[in-house]
């Protein structure tokens, strides 16, 4: 069975002590962390790479063979300029990338304004996976932002609030990959139905790989059932799609898994991958 875990988590600073532990294990495992990178390419390289890719992939099977080629690549092509993004609605995607990819970079957005869950699922990833947890910081705490822009900016403008706190430091992030790797998914609704398996990132200026665009749902479940992989608590609890505390809801029976994001304003997403 999955497993499911518990909201309390340590501190940040203990956070950030544990990451240092965890870098210190990358090192000793990979070599220097400069020896392991390299030196990244410029983005009109990238962009001959994901084009040649994208044909290559585009008539892959859509399940875990899929899946399995495409890592494989990435980790030829890339090595450890690869990040995998996370937003520990389950930790499918970093286990998936880590069976090529061990101690990779695992970006998580430190918004401020997460659900205890998923803060709690965040820790139990890092302490019992090898990856290395990155939290992506936006440059102002929540209460920096609330002097500058007022309280509670993601009820008033939420289109804002969401490059604050996601884009603009995710894109800060990215500049030192070549490569990132997404667990968007066609089945979680039609602005993402096309999702091929790689693509270039304009905005970015860097390869998107998204290896699980094929699987549905139930296959990422059952994939975290078969695997022991952790799941988030709210997953069962009526949260396919997990984001900010304020901005998500529960999903009712028959909708749309992404329904539950930004209920009640004209917004599907968050800019992160539009």
């Amino acid at each position: 069975m999955s497993e499911t875990i518990p909201p309390a988590g340590p501190t940040l600073a203990e956070r950030r002590a544990r990451q240092v532990a965890h870098d210190e294990a990358r090192v000793e495992h990979h070599g220097t962390r400069e020896a392991v990178l390299g030196a990244r390419r410029d983005p009109a390289t990238l962009r001959a790479v994901a084009e040649r890719a994208e044909a290559r992939f585009a008539d892959q099977p859509a399940g875990p063979d899929g899946t399995r080629a495409v890592l494989a690549w990435v980790a030829e092509e890339f090595g450890y300029r690869t990040a995998v993004a996370c937003s520990m609605a389950d930790a499918v995607l970093p286990h998936v990338v880590a069976q090529h990819l061990p101690w990779v970079d695992t970006l998580f957005l430190e918004t401020g304004y997460h659900f205890a869950e998923t803060i709690g699922t965040r820790d139990a990833v890092e302490s019992s996976m090898e990856l290395t947890i990155v939290d992506v910081m936006p440059r102002q705490s929540v209460a920096e932002q609330d002097a500058e822009h007022g309280k509670d900016l993601f009820a008033r403008d939420p289109g804002l609030c969401c490059h604050l706190r996601k884009v603009e430091p995710l894109t800060r992030t990215l500049g030192e990959y070549e490569v990132w790797i997404t667990g968007v998914r066609r089945d979680e609704g039609p602005t993402r139905a096309d999702t091929p398996l790689v693509t270039w990132d304009e905005k970015n200026q860097l390869v998107k790989v998204n290896p699980l665009a094929g699987w549905t749902f139930d296959e990422v479940l059952a994939y975290a059932d078969e695997h022991d992989v952790i799941v988030n608590p709210l997953v069962n609890d009526g949260y396919p799609s997990i984001g900010c505390a304020p901005c998500t809801r529960r999903v009712a029976p028959g909708e749309d898994p992404r329904a539950g994001r930004w209920a009640g304003v004209d917004k599907t997403e968050c800019g992160l991958h539009t």
